[in-house]
């Protein structure tokens, strides 16, 4: 019953070519069948728990999220659940167990439903995870599915109420013709749970599928993001949202583009930005009107004409879009590369990294095996110094703003062993090949980083692999 874990280390430095140590890794659950059986609340607080011996479709982890403290990371997969685990306290007997984090609590944000007007089943998959900053004891997260998106509060509880005049011990309505005398009910000390409550559900409110939710600076609304709109809700409020862009022609056959990402500037209430299938950003302003479907700008790298291709409007998608923790740059990872942006020129990317430039050649086979249209996500360090994206066969490449070094590291069972370096991998794409690099022949595209995390502060990541939760973080001396 507890989980599986293996414990690692990376080496306490940004500088992306030195030895990256993982200092966590943890093998993700499977759903047990007893939910009633008795396990310890400390840890899990619902029955389940995954295998990696065991994997299903639904244990696959769809999205991975650190709180704004880091001492809490959220996972969500497709079948529905929400896993939260804690960061371990310092010891002075096991200093270095600070950087493991264990189950704190697994609970079932989303069920299957089906629209009987369309005929259209909802999957349970989460599609993002965004925590709301705590305000009080309790911690606070958004979990969205393609339709709902759902509020839930996860808190912890250590004492029980007992001495009820209504009650008996076991929750009965007693007759009240046999209370003789009234008592003041008691707070009794209890084995710690910890429980996760829905607060709000945000639905019926998006015609398309849900791709991304993102909190607002001002901490009283969110923005929610589907194809082709995108709307604004308060947190108080379930019942109504705004429609805050709306690209959807009055003839679905002039339809050119769909929404693939948007988030909010993080500390201007009013900037948000959005990216689209054709590989553009736009920025808005909702300041200027109420419908931001003007843009305030417009980010684009215009297209080579000696590159183009048939699969050349495909790859230029982009998957994911982020600010930088300053506000000051935007990044965005299309399927072959991550470029970063200075919010002051629009004309071209400040930087562009490749991050598997050997596949340009497989391009056609990805297309036959559905592994173009793979939604890759990025994300920075804390520092906005080093920026991090997934790629195939496990692999994650890291790349250093600074001295423009970079270095890919795979997310593996066989190759994480506690306590061991993460060596660099290198992927041979023609000629000899060396006894340290990998074939591109001979890469896995079933295995993939879709999905990864960077503490907010230290240098902690968390990659996810299929229905694997890989935590790294810096070496304890």
């Amino acid at each position: 019953r507890t989980l599986q874990a293996a414990v690692e280390h990376w080496e306490p430095r940004c500088d992306v070519s030195g030895p990256w140590i993982p200092v966590s890794l943890f093998l993700v659950y499977k759903i047990k069948a007893q939910m009633d059986e008795e396990i310890d609340t400390r840890k899990i607080n619902n029955s389940f728990l995954r295998d990696h011996n065991y994997a299903t479709e639904a244990d696959i982890i769809s999205t991975v999220e650190f709180n704004p403290t880091g001492e809490l990371l959220a996972t969500g997969d497709k079948g529905g659940r929400v896993v939260v685990f804690q960061r371990e306290q310092e010891s002075k007997n096991q200093p270095h167990r600070r950087g493991e984090y264990n189950v704190y609590s697994t609970f079932q944000s989303h069920e299957p439903e089906f629209d009987y007007l369309k005929s259209l089943e909802i999957e349970e998959k989460i599609n993002k995870i965004r925590w709301l900053p705590q305000q009080n004891a309790a911690y606070f997260l958004l979990s969205t599915n393609d339709k709902t998106v759902k509020l839930w509060k996860v808190s912890e509880r250590d004492k029980r109420p007992e001495g009820y005049n209504l009650k008996d011990e076991e929750g009965r309505i007693r007759d009240p013709t046999t209370i003789t005398a009234l008592r003041v009910p008691v707070l009794q000390p209890m084995d710690l749970m910890v429980e996760a409550t829905p607060r709000r559900v945000f639905s019926n409110a998006h015609t398309y599928h849900i791709n991304s939710i993102s909190v607002n600076s001002d901490y009283e609304t969110y923005m929610s993001t589907d194809d082709l709109r995108i709307n604004l809700w308060n947190l108080e409020i379930t019942n109504r949202s705004f429609n805050i862009v709306d690209i959807k022609p009055a003839n679905m056959e002039m339809l050119t583009e769909v929404i693939t990402a948007a988030e909010f500037q993080p500390s201007q209430c009013n900037t948000f930005v959005y990216s689209s299938s054709k590989g553009s950003i736009r920025l808005c302003d909702m300041r200027a009107s109420a419908l931001c479907d003007n843009h305030s700008k417009l980010f684009e790298e215009p297209e080579d004409p000696s590159n183009r291709s048939f699969f050349s409007e495909i790859i230029s998608s982009i998957s994911d879009v982020k600010f930088s923790h300053s506000g000051r740059y935007l990044m965005t990872r299309d399927y072959l590369t991550v470029k970063v942006w200075d919010l002051n020129m629009e004309s071209k990317p400040l930087e562009t990294y490749q991050v598997h430039d050997y596949l340009r050649s497989k391009l056609c086979s990805l297309y036959e095996n559905d592994c173009i249209f793979d939604k890759f996500e990025c994300v920075w360090n804390g520092s906005d110094s080093v920026i991090m994206t997934g790629s195939y066969n496990n692999f994650f490449r890291m790349f250093d703003r600074n001295t423009k070094r970079d270095v890919t590291l795979e997310a593996s069972r066989e190759n994480s062993k506690p306590r061991a370096i993460l060596k660099p991998r290198k992927v041979c794409v023609g000629g000899k090949r060396r006894k340290d690099e990998i074939s591109v022949d001979s890469l896995d595209f079933s295995k993939k980083i879709l999905h990864s995390a960077w503490h907010p502060s230290e240098n902690i990541i968390a990659v996810a692999a299929t229905n694997n939760l890989y935590i790294f973080q810096d070496k304890v001396n």
